[in-house]
């Protein structure tokens, strides 16, 4: 697994090497970067790969078997989602919020959808059917 950790660090440099590297040659041999940390933080997982959301708010940690989704705002794991097999790559396509895993070693593919899912909370207010039904309809009628 540390072999795995090493291989994430120095794609994680190259990265950003390459992309200071581009900066400079695209912009004024003058031009300054500022690098500001978001993360620092050690998972407790040894990640092979990572994929950032385009806000910038979460990341996807791929490990083996499993993908974990990190908050950066909340600084912690926030979800776990078991892999019923090993993959070794991620990717965010950000506008279809779909998240694809693939194999290089035996030829898997995977997407996974996000779904938003927002509690609201109607505690003391009125409503018809049965208090712990699986779906609520909220319905806000009473604007004066």
């Amino acid at each position: 697994m540390a072999k795995e950790a090493k291989k994430f660090t120095r794609t994680l440099i190259v990265m950003i090497l390459t992309a200071t590297a581009l900066a400079l040659a695209v912009g004024k041999s003058s031009a300054r970067i500022e690098l500001t940390p978001l993360v620092d933080t050690k998972l407790g997982v040894h990640p092979v790969d990572v994929a950032v959301s385009d806000d910038g708010r979460r990341l996807f940690v791929l490990m083996d078997k499993q993908m974990v989704i990190y908050s950066v705002e909340e600084k912690k794991i926030t979800k776990r989602v078991d892999l019923d097999k090993s993959f070794d790559r991620i990717r965010y396509a950000g506008r279809a919020d779909v998240i694809v895993l693939s194999s290089t070693k035996s030829g898997a593919l995977r997407t996974l959808k996000i779904d938003h899912v927002f509690s609201i909370d109607i505690s003391g207010h009125p409503f018809r059917g049965p208090a712990d039904a699986l779906v609520t309809i909220a319905l806000f009628d009473d604007y004066q």
